[in-house]
């Protein structure tokens, strides 16, 4: 049994309930509150000890957003977020410092998030220095360990973040963001920045990483095919709510949202995986979050909706083992 599979209960890790972000539009001359950007509007899910949960949907969704408000790097507007049962979403920032080691990102521009002074070992030790009473000696030693884990050389902790490829500065990022022993990981679009051939590889060491490791991570991407690699669950979002989340199999199987299956129809493949639902062209933008559609969000875009998707907000149900949908057609 892996690391993995023994890490994986019932209990969540993450709980995150009825969780807003709005940001606030300001106008006028005297700069008042005018409207809201609904970045995150209502959103609630769990994630089990051991799993990765992806979260996909188009760029604007509100993906990156609800990430960083998990990890309190942006505050909530409403809603609690639990880690461990403990609700750490007003914690002051002196309470919430032993939990920030438990909680780290991985960004997705590695050589935006790496700064250029600094060698890979000292930007690997870093966090080390601010979050853990090890010596200098103590931190060099875990640094070459992490550098060594992700696939680097000892003699690169001396490098600089320009003398390395995009895959190399993601793995530096990934090292960064595991040695402090995290139990929870945010990776927010970790392979978008890379080729196609080097993003399999990063994705395969995240993967051998969270077996070692025993992490948990939640896997933002706007690439089903990148989410599918490497996720327990998936959760599609849509202008800032989730619409469909199932497990990974089921959910490319039997796509219930036409959001989802609109998404599944627009992945280039050879060998389509056959499902029983209709292929569903995306067509136009994704609407302002600042003023969202009334009612289903995605009728706008939706060829089947009718006058209740107008009127009337749908929210998430069940449908299925462990599938739950956000759309009238369903319910």
């Amino acid at each position: 049994m892996t690391t993995k599979q023994k890490a994986n209960t019932d209990t969540p890790i993450l709980s995150v309930q009825n969780i807003k972000k709005y940001f606030p539009i300001k106008g006028g001359v005297l700069k008042r509150t005018v409207g809201h950007i609904k970045a995150v509007d209502d959103i609630s899910l769990s994630i089990k000890k051991g799993e990765t949960l992806g979260i996909v949907g188009e760029s604007g969704s509100g993906k990156s957003t609800l990430g960083r408000v998990i990890l309190k790097l942006l505050q909530a507007t409403e809603g609690d977020i639990h880690y461990n049962g403990t609700n750490i979403t007003t914690m002051k920032r002196n309470h919430f410092r032993p939990y920030r080691r438990n909680m780290q990102m991985v960004f997705q521009d590695p050589f935006g998030s790496l700064n250029s002074k600094m060698s890979v070992a000292e930007l690997v030790e870093e966090p080390l220095l601010v979050q853990t009473t090890l010596s200098k000696k103590e931190r060099q030693v875990k640094a070459v360990e992490f550098i060594e884990k992700v696939g680097l050389r000892a003699e690169d902790r001396l490098k600089y973040p320009h003398e390395f490829s995009g895959g190399q500065r993601q793995r530096i990022s990934i090292a960064r963001a595991l040695i402090t022993n995290p139990e929870f990981v945010v990776c927010d679009e970790p392979v978008s920045a890379l080729d196609i051939s080097i993003q399999a590889q990063v994705l395969n060491l995240m993967k051998d990483l969270q077996e070692e490791l025993g992490l948990t991570y939640l896997f933002i991407s706007h690439d089903l095919s990148v989410v599918k690699h490497i996720s327990d669950r998936i959760a599609v979002m849509y202008l800032g709510k989730i619409v469909e989340v199932a497990p990974t199999t089921k959910l490319f199987q039997e796509p219930v949202h036409p959001y989802t299956q609109a998404l599944l129809s627009s992945i280039p493949t050879i060998n389509k995986e056959k499902t029983d639902n209709p292929a569903v062209k995306l067509t136009g933008d994704i609407p302002s979050p600042a003023n969202p559609p009334s009612g289903c969000a995605f009728r706008t875009r939706c060829p089947f909706a009718h006058d209740r998707c107008e009127k009337e907000t749908p929210q998430l149900a069940e449908v299925g083992a462990d599938h739950e949908v956000s759309c009238h057609l369903h319910h």
